[in-house]
């Protein structure tokens, strides 16, 4: 019993050291560079660069100081194990040790943990220095490029004012002349003309895609494009007629200008209650869940944000105006570029956007009717739970229709999270017929461990338009401290059923996607890889899409869009299985998060007794040799898809004139 009462006053001692833990282990985070954000240190910080240097000193010291209390308390513990096992104890008792076991179990499991943090720390405190250090002397060359380069413009801008003021008729051949020369120089405003756009060069599409920009005269290429490798149908003039909807698309960061011909009717919210200052303890939840199984642990609201999956997937429409331009394009490869630019659009609203959103219950729906507002109606339905997965149905009175599954595969790799979505996105035109199909890419969400969470997105999307045979390909390109390309770069290249390339597609999944029209293609130099690029010579980029502005005071209400914000607001006459519905998410909205986690806890475990109740018809059903369909959704069914030939559950109807009658006897109750 005297090693029973050792142990016991050992606890507190585990807990005042894993509190220590905390304040050195939180200290980690302020090393971490985050997704590009931040930018490295100039020269003129040298003393800050020093004192950084004696703070990440001192911060060793308190982990090596933190590691051997570790070790102390672990022999300790184990000591004490050994003298309790050797005891002779009434069977009452049995229940003791096994706590004492679990906790045990537990102390090892964060002994390891933390010794592995410490092992990282070290290895980034050894390796800081030199990162730095070249961080630094990249911005050096950098300015000192950068010095060059603006005295070079400033002596050709002066170059170029002498020849307008000396001989005004022949301004149009200076600028001819000047396009020539390396760097390009811009007309004032006003004063430029069509004939006056730049014209550039892209690498084609590689594994390491690069871009190279050379300036030239595009009047050469409208002269002799019918004889251009690469020119549109032998027609460069196509890009004037084609103006008129991409200059449209310039504005897409102007909200008041896309909705001009559609004014909303019901005024909606711009803010929710602020993200209360609630601070996570790992420790208390770990110690709440000594001898629970896993599947069985209810992870709190702290790690969420105040929407579900359900609300996150209808968030993709947020630049729905992007395909509403679409329907406009005569062309199928000028068409193809706006949805590829809708494609990139619905990974804008996840650069900050770290918490994860509610899973919703089997069953749960939820609808965004803004047919009135904005032209469209949406509907979602979660019609798996394992694996979860979610069917999704948008119909636009504007002439196009989408439809998808979505199932999430995860992957943990101990430093970062990769979450897969698995399914294709189905986008059909009405007048056209058009239809396209792809896939979504990897995210990727960094420390989750430890440091500061981030998130960035990586992989490959082909758009395939089923009817034309029109084909895109976009990378999305990984992010890397020591690269020099732009963070969070996209690049891409549109090319028709003869694997004719006809537009560049450029941007960052973050802000913007540009398209450039090809005119002329070459093969350039061969890359170290042994393989032959492809120059792409094309006319100055059209912007197609341009991130809104999130809205102010966004970083206390989750870093929701104005969208986004409006997601969650109440409703009428919606389906009583509406995400709207959600005690546990309208809680934590507003503020409630102990009370959110009781109802989340009450829901999740309604849910378990129903997937039991279910499971035992199944059985009965087997002994009886009877089928069993299992669950079965209510506004949706599983069908083969004839494009993909894989089973995806589509829109069977019924939801609309269900709300319109308010006649929901046939759902369930999840709530």
């Amino acid at each position: 019993m005297e090693a029973s009462k050792r142990v016991n006053t050992r606890i507190p001692r585990l807990a005042a050291a894993m509190l220590y833990l905390n304040t050195t282990h939180i200290a980690r985070g302020c090393l971490h560079y985050d997704s590009g954000d931040e930018e490295p240190a100039s020269q003129s910080d040298k003393s800050e660069l020093h004192s950084t240097l004696k703070s990440l000193a001192s911060k060793l010291e308190d982990l090596s100081t933190c590691n051997d209390l570790i070790a102390k308390h672990g022999a300790a513990l184990q000591r004490s194990l050994s003298e309790l096992e050797n005891l002779k104890l009434p069977a009452e008792s049995g229940e003791k040790i096994k706590a004492v076991n679990e906790r045990a179990t537990l102390f090892r499991i964060t002994s390891n943990a933390m010794i592995n943090a410490c092992r990282d720390f070290l290895e980034l405190a050894e390796s800081h220095s030199r990162k730095w250090q070249r961080a630094l002397q990249y911005e050096r060359e950098q300015r000192i490029r950068l010095e060059e380069t603006i005295e070079q413009l400033a002596k050709q801008h002066n170059s170029l004012e002498r020849a307008c003021r000396g001989a005004p008729g022949l301004s149009s051949s200076a600028t001819a002349v000047s396009s020539t020369s390396k760097g390009s120089v811009q007309p004032a405003k006003g004063e430029a003309s069509d004939e006056d756009e730049e014209t550039e060069y892209f690498d084609a599409m590689e594994d390491a895609p690069a871009f190279i920009t050379v300036t030239a005269d595009p009047k050469h290429h409208r002269r002799s494009g019918s004889n251009l490798s690469g020119a549109s149908e032998g027609h460069p003039e196509d890009w004037n007629l084609e103006d008129n909807v991409f200059e449209s698309a310039n504005q897409t960061g102007d909200k008041e200008s896309m909705c001009k011909d559609v004014l909303p009717k019901k005024r909606r919210r711009t803010r929710i209650p602020d993200k209360p200052n609630y601070s996570l303890n790992l420790w208390s939840i770990m110690k709440n869940c000594i001898g629970k199984e896993l599947s069985k642990i209810p992870m709190p609201v702290n790690f969420n944000e105040p929407l579900s999956m359900l609300q996150r997937l209808t968030e993709d429409l947020e630049y729905h105006e992007l395909l509403d331009k679409a329907v406009k394009c005569e062309s199928s490869t000028e068409q193809m570029c706006f949805v590829a630019a809708f494609s990139v659009s619905s990974y804008s609203t996840t650069v900050h956007r770290t918490a994860k959103p509610f899973n919703p219950l089997l069953g749960e729906t939820y609808e965004l009717d803004r047919l009135d507002e904005l032209g469209f109606r949406s509907l979602c339905e979660q019609v798996s739970h394992h694996p979860p997965a979610a069917a999704h149905h948008v119909y636009s009175k504007q002439g196009w229709t989408l439809w998808q599954e979505i199932t999430i595969a995860s992957k943990f790799r101990g430093k970062y999270l990769s979450i897969m979505p698995l399914g294709a996105i189905h986008l059909e035109f009405h007048s056209s017929g058009n239809h396209y199909v792809w896939r979504k890419v990897t995210s990727t969400v960094h420390n989750i461990i430890v440091g500061k969470l981030w998130i960035d997105q990586s992989g490959d999307i082909e758009i395939v338009n089923h009817k034309s045979k029109d084909k895109c390909q976009l990378k999305f390109t990984p992010y890397s401290y020591f690269s020099r390309d732009v963070p969070r770069k996209v690049t891409g290249v549109v090319t028709d059923a003869d694997g004719k390339a006809h537009y560049v597609m450029s941007g960052t999944w973050d802000e913007n996607m540009e398209c450039s029209k090809i005119v002329q293609s070459s093969h350039g130099s061969t890359s170290s890889e042994g393989k032959q690029k492809t120059v792409y010579q094309t006319l100055a980029p059209k912007v197609l899409w341009k991130k809104y502005p999130l809205p102010e005071n966004a970083e206390n209400m989750y870093f929701f869009s104005d969208l986004a914000l409006t997601l969650n607001e109440p409703e009428e006459r919606v389906a009583p299985t509406d995400s709207r519905l959600r005690p546990d998410q309208r809680l934590m909205e507003n503020g409630k998060w102990d009370e959110a986690n009781v109802e989340k806890q009450r829901l999740e475990e309604k849910q378990r007794a129903v997937r039991r109740r279910r499971e035992a018809e199944a059985v009965e059903a087997l002994e009886e040799g009877k089928d069993y369909e299992g669950y079965i959704p209510l506004w949706f069914e599983r069908k083969v898809d004839p494009l993909t030939g894989e089973l995806i559950c589509v829109y069977k109807g019924g939801y609309w004139e269900a709300k319109e009658k308010q006649d929901w006897d046939l759902c369930p109750d999840i709530f």
